[in-house]
């Protein structure tokens, strides 16, 4: 009997040890003519286990992909799609850069503080009152979310105050 644990590791889990297997022999084959039918027919078999990937844009293409992965791109047939190189697929993204600045009132994050900033340079107009109002809502939702406690409205304009005069 022969143990999925003795076996070489999956490259594409989702497919199942039987279409890896069906991939490997695609490989074996001697006629390139052959080859192309039994790798159509193994997408065809991919397609009809994952048919939510008919979804998809271009789904075929993606098919396509992971057929060329699971052999290792070692199958030698006419793919119907450019399938990109192994290091396109497998580049890692660039690093995201995050600003390091300090946030003097991280339960209500930065985007508060900056329409706070703003709003305290408008005009005093009913406008003005009324994004007051709505900020001033919003942090006590925030501060709620951060506490669970019941907290007073003098407390979130005492921290308006000191999140416009600190920044």
């Amino acid at each position: 009997m022969e143990y999925n644990t003795n076996s070489p590791k999956l490259i594409l889990p989702e497919y199942g040890r039987n279409i890896q297997k069906l991939v490997e022999k695609a490989v074996e084959k001697e006629d390139r003519e052959e080859r192309n039918e039994f790798a159509q027919k193994i997408i065809d078999l991919m397609g009809q286990m994952y048919p939510h990937l008919r979804d998809i844009n271009d789904y075929k293409h993606k098919l396509w992909i992971h057929l060329a992965l699971m052999s290792d791109f070692k199958l030698d047939i006419d793919f119907p799609y450019e399938i990109p190189p192994v290091e396109v697929i497998f580049k890692q993204p660039d690093k995201l850069p995050y600003t390091q600045s300090k946030i003097g009132f991280r339960h209500y994050g930065k985007v508060i503080i900056k329409m706070a900033n703003h709003i305290a340079q408008l005009p005093d107009s009913k406008e003005k009152d009324g994004y007051i109002i709505a900020v001033a809502t919003h942090m006590k939702k925030q501060f709620l979310s951060w506490n669970r406690d019941t907290v007073e409205d003098d407390k979130i304009f005492e921290d308006t105050n000191n999140m416009i005069t600190t920044n």
